[in-house]
């Protein structure tokens, strides 16, 4: 059964929300960042190199400095204030008419530590010593890590009460999604959310397994350096905004490569016939409608694959997956690609960019050929967290992304 409490954020006062919001910081390369960073931006913290010119590396001691520097420096502005007492918080986003209501609240680093709070994916050293030095030195969670439980009545029934009310924040960002924010602050309600996630059992991590491990890494590093611990410290604790799996949907993640291994297109096609139905499709874009069929895009025309009965098992979390397939099946069997995190031949193409964007990178002579695939499903992704394996690279996509800067955990 998983912790949770409320905490005291710190967060723009109204006027300011979307100024301070910002994109996360894994979604922009620094020279984007730079372009869209206004004048209170959080990406100024999140993403302190851009505030040099030339831009310096965002790994340096500077950059690390400026992050501190300009954190402090948007408090004493009054851009981020923080509330007077603990609080939980409902964020909703709104996509392409659909809107996912979830909790901001404060997750316990034991329930991780424990196998409570349940992962997907891999995560890379490099990248957790990066957010874990950011959490040190600002001794906080700037940015909230993505969550998903099993849905609950009882909590759905208290966020209706407060989303009939006028929210403290709410807009549509630039490129069309909207954000509403809630502050739930009658204690009766903050009590009662705190008993029924202590009955649910789990959480999953849709989004931010770096951030999720770099946060419980803190907390143990403060915690061995306590002799006074008590277990009842603030950095025993990290923000999430957590989601009812219900209201989530994970979109396609796809796949482009540089070359086809020494093959000509013909030989490619004949080598996917001896495991897919393979039909060419023309040159209008063709989005995979079903499991286990992949599209591809190569010389200019769209083909469909249907992966042959026997090539797969529907009865392994992992076997049935269609990155599963397309990774033994054509990765490595035909195009010679064995590890997904580390060779350069393939790159990845969130499914926020639209299919039109494989045939892009194949055109310009970028890429060779690119592959889409049919999304995974949350319960695909329960399943795996649940029996403890690990998806393979790049499987998940969930959109739309949360904001930073709405909500910010200090941590003492």
């Amino acid at each position: 059964m998983v912790r949770i409490k409320p905490f005291a954020a710190v967060r723009p006062p109204k006027q300011y929300a979307e100024e301070v919001a910002a994109r996360p910081y894994d979604v922009l390369n620094s020279v984007e960042a730079k372009a869209e960073a206004g004048e209170k931006s959080l990406l100024h913290i999140t993403k302190p190199e851009i505030d040099f010119d030339p831009i310096i590396d965002e790994h340096s001691q500077p950059a690390y400095d400026k992050a501190v520097e300009n954190f402090s420096f948007w408090q004493a502005k009054g851009w981020l204030v923080q509330d007077e007492k603990p609080f939980y918080y409902i964020y909703a986003q709104t996509m392409e008419g659909r809107t996912q209501y979830g909790l901001v609240v404060c997750a316990h680093t034991d329930d991780y530590a424990e196998g409570k709070i349940k992962k997907h994916e891999l995560t890379r050293k490099d990248k957790e010593d990066d957010r874990m030095i950011h959490v040190r030195i600002q001794d906080a969670n700037i940015e909230p890590v993505f969550f998903a439980y099993p849905d609950n009545a009882e909590v759905n029934e208290i966020v209706a009460k407060y989303i009939a009310g006028e929210p403290e924040y709410d807009f549509t960002a630039a490129d069309g999604f909207g954000h509403h924010f809630w502050v739930i602050d009658n204690q009766e309600d903050i009590d009662r959310i705190t008993e029924i996630f202590a009955d649910i059992p789990a959480f999953y991590v849709a989004d931010g397994h770096h951030r999720t491990a770099a946060a419980a890494r803190v907390g143990a590093e403060k915690r061995a350096g306590n002799a006074g611990h008590t277990g009842e410290e603030e950095y025993n604790w990290f923000m999430t905004v957590a989601f009812p799996d219900s209201q989530l949907k994970i979109i396609d993640y796809n796949r482009v490569v540089k070359d086809l291994n020494g093959l000509s297109s013909e030989q490619l096609v004949s080598a996917l016939s001896e495991d897919f139905e393979v039909k060419e499709e023309g040159t209008e874009i063709y989005k995979p409608g079903k499991l286990h069929e992949f599209s591809m895009y190569l010389d200019g025309k769209w083909y469909s694959l249907a992966a042959k009965e026997g090539r797969y098992d529907d009865n392994d979390p992992i076997g049935v997956l269609d990155v599963t397939i397309l990774s033994n099946l054509v990765l490595d069997k035909i195009l010679g690609i064995r590890d997904l995190r580390t060779d350069k031949r393939i790159d990845f193409v969130g499914g926020i960019r639209g299919l039109g964007e494989l045939s892009r990178r194949v055109d310009s002579g970028e890429m060779a050929v690119a592959f889409a695939l049919y999304p995974v499903s949350m319960k695909q992704l329960v399943d795996i967290a649940d029996s403890g394996n690990i998806m393979p690279p790049k499987t998940t996509w969930f959109e739309p992304k949360l904001r930073s800067g709405l909500a910010i955990h200090k941590l003492s």
